[in-house]
């Protein structure tokens, strides 16, 4: 791995520093990068506590955002396995550009949004951040996050 690559996956700092909704924004990026079971817990997730229709449409904006960030990135995100305690720097920005989204400071997402994708999709990762936040302010208002035990692959950092 180069300097590079490594680099996003250093750990500064715990989930447990997180706010239930930065928790959630990085338990459900480690759910989306672990591929179709992951994928299928989070979306279980959504439609548990969201219901049915919006637990659908949570778990399309999850798949966009992720997808951009997977297919626009300045480099690959590092994530950390899902049930590492640490928090690493890719996450760590991932979780705050979708925290201040969801609390209407458009500017900041932008910034982190800006440090993640290519320029020209920054604007488009801001505003799906904002989507995402929104709904998991609405999930950590029903139920502390998150609710699944998926088992991570072994192809991740921790």
């Amino acid at each position: 791995m180069s300097n590079s690559s490594t680099r996003g996956g250093a750990a500064v700092g715990r989930l447990s520093d997180l706010s239930p909704l930065e928790a959630g924004a990085v338990t459900y990026l480690r759910l989306w990068g672990d591929g179709t079971n992951g994928r299928a817990d989070a979306a279980s997730d959504f439609e548990i506590v969201l219901g049915a229709d919006c637990g659908r449409a949570a778990m399309l904006t999850l798949d966009r955002l992720c997808s951009l960030c997977a297919n626009y990135g300045r480099r690959p995100l590092i994530r950390h396995g899902l049930g590492c305690s640490c928090l690493g720097a890719d996450e760590n920005c991932f979780a705050q550009m979708i925290a201040s989204a969801s609390e209407g400071a458009r500017e900041d997402a932008m910034m982190m949004a800006s440090l993640i994708v290519r320029p020209d999709f920054a604007p488009a990762l801001a505003a799906l951040s904002e989507e995402m936040g929104m709904l998991l302010r609405r999930m950590t208002a029903s139920v502390p996050l998150p609710t699944t035990g998926h088992k991570p692959p072994e192809a991740v950092l921790h």
